[in-house]
């Protein structure tokens, strides 16, 4: 079995969550260190990771570049605007980037649409968003039975499970997700809307998606779609649930005409596994399982081609 050393960059909620499930199941990336721009003692990541055995780093990207030659792999789990700032570095230092930021650099990737695809093609992959890695499924899912002319979803998430880099990112969240729904999703529009909910105790991570087909649609073959792929969701992700199975909505339930359309509504709910984060956070849950698979796939990728995307490996 290939194995490659991977870094993690931006020790937040995000990457210390992803930091646990690496060392707790990675089978082909081994974690070889943590890097903030903090001094440890004033960031809980670092902490975390000193105290698992994981080697941490204090300066950033200067700490990649530092330790440039241990690392095949790099997951950023920091922000939009400096995954740009980064991203460079990272194809001038011939190291993979897995990208946990809305950026968007490299291709949208979510694992069960078109993870082989791009993996192999490129050396810098985006996984979207919390809410784009929950919803585009399904509308990939309705979108390979019938043709999407529109798919809105609607993200409900705990403001706890918020921190400062999801916050900062909101905005660039609505346009990378509604850019996923099209590009990976398949609808010929779309659209996405986040709210941050603090009641107490936390809600779960919901998600309401939307998707406008023609009236002659099979629903029936739609919903054994929806089943298919929530089921390959749940082998990396448990605690992803399907709450209501599509649901037709027609001119007459609408305050709008939809011509010869009708609308799917479908409703999902993530709990997390709890590793790191409270169960309620399966916002971040979701994107550090869809990570960690999609490191898994590039190890694979490079025990076959012996490449790191379209880079040679050492």
């Amino acid at each position: 079995m290939t194995t490659l050393s991977a870094g993690i960059v931006g020790p937040g909620n995000i990457g210390t969550d992803l930091m646990y499930k690496i060392l707790d199941r990675g089978e082909s990336i081994e974690l070889e260190r943590m890097i903030g721009i903090f001094p440890v003692e004033e960031s809980e990541g670092l902490q975390a990771a000193q105290e698992a055995g994981v080697p941490v780093g204090t300066e950033g990207i200067d700490s990649v570049r530092e330790h440039a030659d241990e690392l095949d792999v790099v997951f950023e789990a920091t922000t939009s605007y400096v995954h740009e700032e980064n991203a460079p570095v990272y194809e001038d230092l011939d190291i993979f980037a897995i990208d946990l930021t809305p950026a968007a650099v490299g291709p949208y990737t979510v694992p069960v649409v078109n993870l082989d695809d791009v993996v192999g093609e490129t050396t810098n992959i985006n996984m979207v968003t919390c809410g784009g890695q929950a919803t585009i499924p399904i509308v990939h899912a309705v979108d390979r039975v019938a043709d999407v002319d529109y798919a809105e979803m609607i993200s409900h998430i705990a403001s706890k499970s918020a921190g400062p880099g999801t916050r900062q990112n909101i905005d660039s969240f609505t346009q990378t997700t509604s850019a996923g729904l099209e590009e990976v999703g398949g609808a010929d529009r779309g659209k996405a809307i986040i709210t941050l909910n603090p009641a107490e105790p936390p809600i779960m991570m919901r998600n309401t998606v939307h998707t406008q087909v023609h009236e002659d649609t099979d629903v029936d073959a739609v919903r054994d779609s929806i089943d298919r792929i929530a089921s390959e969701i749940q082998s990396y992700v448990p605690g992803y649930q399907i709450t209501m199975e599509p649901e037709v909505k027609r001119a007459d339930d609408v305050a709008f005409d939809l011509g010869d359309s009708i609308i799917l509504t479908t409703m999902l709910e993530v709990e997390g596994e709890g590793q790191h984060l409270p169960p309620y956070a399966g916002n971040l849950d979701i994107m550090t399982s869809a990570a960690l698979g999609a490191g898994e796939r590039v190890a694979a990728n490079y025990a076959e081609a012996g490449e790191l995307g379209g880079v040679a490996g050492d």
